[in-house]
């Protein structure tokens, strides 16, 4: 951990945002940016539901808006799955969840070249150094809509090893973790974008 990491931290925790905005903290920079608009809410709360049907009497759970925490960085992905007694994973300061409960993230990618850029490359490699064991990426903004399920972590390169893309229209299942047969498909990302 680095100087910068203790001022990014304890600025971040310090930071009062009006409604409708998030900070996190990524690749070494303290990122704002508005929540996500109304498809991106409905894919959101489509997956964080059927997760909880998938994961129904199991240890784990679905989660929206807490924090990841990694060595003083912090995310805010749409959709985790961790313990359902997440308590105990809490962070020392309580502002979140230890990365290493969390199981699966995945972000619904906002339109804007910011947005596009931070989920696409900058989280990929945050959630990778942390070893998030599966990281999905749905995609309005790729190509007609893209499913793109990330696993087998390298944290010291910062990269995933495997990687599964699917276009929206078709299935894209968990390959592994607790969620392991749990299917993506048109019921949570909706049709295929700009027609077909």
């Amino acid at each position: 951990m680095t100087d910068l990491d203790d001022v990014l931290w304890q600025a971040w925790k310090a930071m009062e945002l009006p409604e409708g905005y998030r900070a996190e903290i990524i690749e070494g920079f303290i990122e704002v940016s508005p929540t996500g608009r109304y498809s991106h809410g409905q894919i959101a709360n489509r997956l964080r539901r059927a997760l909880d049907k998938f994961l129904d009497r199991s240890e784990f759970a679905a989660f929206q808006a807490i924090h990841v925490i990694q060595a003083r960085k912090a995310w805010i992905p749409d959709v985790l799955v961790a313990p359902e007694d997440v308590e105990e994973h809490s962070s020392e300061d309580g502002s979140g969840i230890k990365a290493s409960a969390v199981q699966l993230i995945v972000e619904v990618v906002s339109p804007g070249s910011d947005s596009v850029t931070r989920d696409r490359t900058l989280k990929r490699h945050e959630y990778a150094r942390a070893g998030i064991p599966v990281y999905v990426l749905i995609d309005d903004h790729d190509e007609r809509g893209i499913v793109t399920v990330l696993t087998a972590p390298y944290p010291d390169q910062a990269i995933y090893g495997d990687e599964l893309r699917v276009g929206y229209g078709a299935t894209a299942t968990i390959p592994s973790g607790p969620v392991k047969g749990f299917i993506i498909g048109e019921d949570i990302t909706g049709p295929v974008r700009g027609g077909g």
